[in-house]
């Protein structure tokens, strides 16, 4: 099965060179994925709503690629304060109270741009 490559898009992956999402069969890789809402290019300063952008992304990057938010077997979140981990986490409960992943959570220093606040990595095995 060939190597597909997913993209929201965002100018990002261009000018960065870098897929939103690489499928080789089974497993689907999702790149760590920000809070912007592609359509505006528009990041929220509430990290809560910058958590609900990401997922929305995501499930919209799995259904591109033939996968579900079920398919999810791990996640990793890394925040750039020990504050928004709460947030977050009520959000993370709520997408995936059934589902229940493999999770680690971060406190890192920074990412790319300051208002980022939070930042996801996503794999995907599609269930037989």
């Amino acid at each position: 099965m060939p190597r597909t490559l997913i993209s929201t898009g965002s100018p990002f992956e261009t000018n960065y060179g870098y897929s939103r999402a690489v499928v080789e069969g089974d497993m689907c890789f999702i790149a760590g994925t920000t809070g912007y809402d592609y359509a505006t290019m528009q990041l929220p300063d509430d990290v809560e709503q910058q958590a609900r952008n990401i997922f929305r992304i995501v499930q919209m990057v799995l259904k591109d690629a033939g996968f579900a938010m079920e398919d999810i077997v791990r996640k990793q979140i890394f925040i750039t304060s020990r504050d928004y981990a709460k947030p977050v986490l009520a959000v993370c409960g709520e997408v995936f109270a059934d589902i229940r992943p493999a999770s680690s959570i971060y406190v890192i220093s920074g990412l790319l741009d300051p208002a980022m606040k939070v930042e996801i990595e996503i794999t995907a095995k599609r269930r037989a």
